[in-house]
Order: C-alpha cells, then structure tokens, then sequence
C-alpha cells in the first residue's frame, strides 16, 4: 500500500533509495490525534489519504482551528527544517486517513541535501504561506455567509467531493466563528439566513448542509481554508 501511495501522488523520487527502508505507512482514524501541539517533533508526516484538520490551544485552553489538508500535503516540515523544535499545532484526522511517516534522523542522515526532497518541502511550505495570505485576505474582502459556506465545505466534504457527514456540531461554531473572523452572535443570525435560502438546516446538535452546490456557488467555489 505503501508503494501504492508513492505512485499514484508520483512521490517516489522525493525518497531517495536509502531512505526508502525507513518510510513508514500510518493510519488514522476520524477524531485521532496524529501530533500534539508541544510534543517533540522528530517525525516528518506525508498525507496520502484523508482530510486533517490543524489547530492551536493558547496557554487558557481555548482552540483555534487554522486550517484543514487533503493530499498531497506535509505535516512537520517546518519543524523538520527548524531542527530541534516542538510541534506548532495540533493535527486531528476528520476522516479515515493515510500518511507516509520518516523519523528525522534518517532524513538528516541519508537525505539531508536530496533535491527533490528538498524541492518538495519548499513547494508545500511556501504553499502553506501562501494559503495564510489569501485567507487572511479572504476574511477582510468577503462577507461572513461566503466565509462560512466556504469553512462548511472544508469541513464537511472529503476531497473526493463525497459527503462525509454532511453535519457541523454546533459545539464547534464558536471555532468557526473564530477562524473566520466573526462573532458567535453573528454566526448565528447567518446560519438563519442560509437556513431560509434552503442551503443548511439547524437541528438539535449539529448543522446539516442540505445543498452543497448552492454552497459551493455562495463560496464563488474557494475552499479557502484548505
């Protein structure tokens, strides 16, 4: 399966021969931890499956989410290059998910000049900066129902465009409200309007989408949050 992944995302060069023995295939399940904000950083993740969602926790408890990755995409490149660090968020898998896992210590011993290794680790973090800037310009240019129908997308849809759930707990707007840089308050009276429009429905617990082309069209088709 391993091999499979390697071909199918065309990856197979970014491993040299000698790393290759080290590369490991790991598996997660929906609501499991794949690293911890603050733990040791000493494991380079590739997602090959799945979606992951990326937040943070300040020192009083409170969660951020930042954003959500589907394939092809890095967990711990930043820490890789910034050898020594700890991890910077915490990853969750939303979805049943697959990443190819190499200890650092191999990567520095048999892959520490690999071009394309290399190459590979500057596309997706400059990708990641890039991404940072365009919701951050997203957030001040568009109103807060196009921000939200595009977070119900990244949440609710796999990158196969099939619906994982299709339901958003409403234990999790405040986060939402957070990331998209709105109030609790305001949130609320928008999920009305989009429940009127016909796009979601409120139900006790969790917000179900009901029509996801509608949302996809109110989001001028950007998952910027991807």
């Amino acid at each position: 399966m391993l091999e499979h992944y390697l071909n199918i995302h065309e990856i197979e060069n970014i491993f040299n021969e000698e790393v290759k023995p080290y590369l490991s295939l790991y598996s997660f399940d929906h609501g499991e931890l794949i690293c911890s904000q603050g733990d040791p950083a000493d494991c380079l993740y590739v997602l090959v499956k799945g979606k992951v969602k990326i937040f943070t926790t300040s020192p009083e408890g409170k969660t951020l989410i930042l954003s959500f990755k589907k394939p092809l995409d890095s967990i711990g490149d930043i820490e890789y290059v910034q050898h020594g660090t700890e991890f910077i968020n915490t990853v969750e898998a939303v979805s049943s998910v697959h990443m190819i896992g190499i200890h650092h210590r191999w990567l520095r011993k048999y892959a520490s000049d690999h071009t394309p290794l290399l190459q590979f680790l500057l596309k997706v973090i400059t990708q990641k900066f890039y991404i940072k800037s365009s919701s951050l310009s997203f957030n001040l240019l568009y109103p807060v129902e196009v921000r939200f129908a595009s977070y119900l997308l990244s949440v609710c849809f796999e990158e196969n465009n099939s619906l994982t759930t299709g339901r958003l707990s409403t234990g999790h707007l405040m986060d939402a409200a957070n990331l998209i840089g709105t109030t609790y308050r305001h949130l609320n009276r928008v999920i009305q309007q989009l429940s009127k429009d016909g796009l979601v429905e409120r139900h006790k617990g969790y917000i179900l989408v009901k029509d996801k082309d509608g949302l996809s069209a109110l989001a001028s088709h950007n998952n910027i949050y991807e």
